[in-house]
C-alpha cells in the first residue's frame, strides 16, 4: 500500500515549480510507483496563460477551485473551468490554459503513460516521452 500526504509530497523533491511562474505540480505518484499512472495535485497561478501540448501523454484534469477557461488550438474553441468541472485531453489536445478570473486554480490530474516526476514544458508546451 501506499500512502502519501499532499503536505510531504509539497516538502519533497515531488514538487516542480514552472521556470516561467506560471504553475506548479506536486506530484503524489509517479512511474517508479508502477501503477501505470501518475497523480498530480497542480496549481495554476493567477493571471496566468499557459501553452501546453501533451504529444506524449494523455491527460484527465478536475478542478478543485479556483476558475479558469481552456482553449483548444485546432478549432478555437474556449471552455470554461471552475470547481467539478472535468476536462481530458484524449487526442493530445494543444491547448492555452489559463487562470483568468484572479484566483489560482487547483487540479487534480491524471496522466497516462505515467510521469517520471522531473518533467517541465519545452518551448512547445511538451513534455518529453518516458524512456
Amino acid at each position: 500500500m501506499i500512502v502519501r500526504t499532499l503536505d510531504e509530497c509539497r516538502d519533497s523533491e515531488r514538487r516542480i515549480v514552472a521556470e516561467n511562474g506560471n504553475w506548479e505540480s506536486v506530484r503524489m505518484l509517479l512511474r517508479d510507483d508502477n501503477m501505470g499512472f501518475s497523480f498530480h495535485i497542480t496549481t495554476i497561478f493567477a493571471n496566468t496563460d499557459t501553452h501546453i501540448h501533451y504529444k506524449n501523454h494523455l491527460e484527465s484534469v478536475y478542478c478543485v477551485s479556483g476558475e479558469g477557461e481552456i482553449q483548444t488550438t485546432a478549432d478555437g474553441k474556449t471552455y470554461e473551468i471552475k470547481p467539478g468541472t472535468l476536462y481530458v485531453l484524449d487526442k493530445h489536445d494543444e491547448h492555452q490554459l489559463r487562470a483568468n478570473k484572479g484566483v489560482d486554480m487547483v487540479m487534480a490530474c491524471v496522466f497516462n503513460p505515467p510521469l517520471t516526476g522531473m518533467e517541465v514544458h519545452d518551448a512547445d508546451g511538451v513534455y518529453p516521452a518516458a524512456e
